[in-house]
């Protein structure tokens, strides 16, 4: 079955995190009925939904709609991937840039596929170091690889705006199979990433 792509909202959960925004908005001591909040329970209610969308999605159809076979077994590297995904402690955003690298064993991806998978898992209510994890197990399981190499750099706004209140702190998170095990092979994929190709 193809992959496709469907943002949507559910009417019945639209209003009921409609509802549950409302008392937020009330709780914090402001009027939820004034101009410019009036629409914010629904907008919010729609906002995470789609901020969550991951949960419906699934990252191996994804990778296998866009699977082909091609003689090829050096490394492939997809670097700098947007990532924006909600820190599970507090509900607030982290993101940052993701940096993927596969070692082809008779199959290699379509690229957009790899920034997809990461929005799957992204788009839940994550830990950087559970998502590093998933999105490795995915392209490995997927793919059946010689090796796959994953790395995160992020900024967690609930460092940021709250808590320590540190701006210039960034978290990175990286995970490894097969040939990336491998010094060389790691050390190759690591150079490669933080090259300036333009």
């Amino acid at each position: 079955m193809a992959y496709k792509k469907v943002d949507s909202y559910t009417v019945a959960t639209t209003e009921k995190l409609s509802a549950l925004y409302a008392d937020i908005i009330a709780s914090v001591g402001e009027d939820r009925n004034r101009e410019g909040l009036a629409k914010t329970p629904e907008r919010a209610a729609k906002a995470i939904q789609f901020l969550t969308q991951g949960y419906q999605q699934n990252a191996e159809e994804i990778l296998k709609s866009a699977l082909f076979k091609e003689d090829y077994n050096e490394m492939v590297v997809v670097k700098d991937i947007e990532l924006y995904s909600m820190c599970e402690h507090h509900l607030l955003p982290f993101f940052g840039k993701a940096h993927v690298a596969y070692i082809p064993n008779g199959y290699v991806v379509g690229l957009s596929k790899i920034p997809r998978v990461i929005d799957v898992f992204a788009r839940r209510m994550q830990v950087q170091e559970r998502l590093t994890h998933e999105i490795l197990h995915a392209i490995d399981s997927t793919l059946k690889p010689l090796g796959v190499a994953v790395v995160i750099e992020a900024a967690h706004m609930c460092m940021m705006m709250r808590g320590v209140q540190k701006q210039n702190s960034m978290t990175t998170t990286s995970a490894f199979t097969g040939d990336f095990k491998n010094i060389e092979t790691r050390s190759e994929f690591l150079s490669l990433i933080v090259s300036k190709s333009r």
